[in-house]
């Protein structure tokens, strides 16, 4: 009796869980190694671009401040 109630659960997880487990599993890596999908490609490309504005604004702000004002980082750099 006792080892019914251990062989029991170990059937029961063999036959249904560890095969719904590995397949979930092996499906997922499978789904990360795909790649990006065609719409995460463009938003991946927005972004890039977004970010490159960013920058540029951010280096034209930079030489604005160092025509105004030449010790502005001195103050302002942690």
């Amino acid at each position: 009796m006792s080892s019914f109630f251990i062989a029991g659960p170990v059937i029961v997880f063999l036959i249904f869980v560890a095969p719904l487990w590995l397949f979930l599993h092996y499906r997922s890596k499978r789904k990360a190694e795909t790649g990006l999908s065609g719409d995460e490609h463009q938003e991946l490309q927005h972004l890039a671009k977004k970010a490159e504005q960013m920058k540029q604004r951010v280096e034209n702000l930079e030489r604005i401040l160092d025509a105004e004002s030449p010790n502005w980082r001195s103050n302002h750099d942690a």
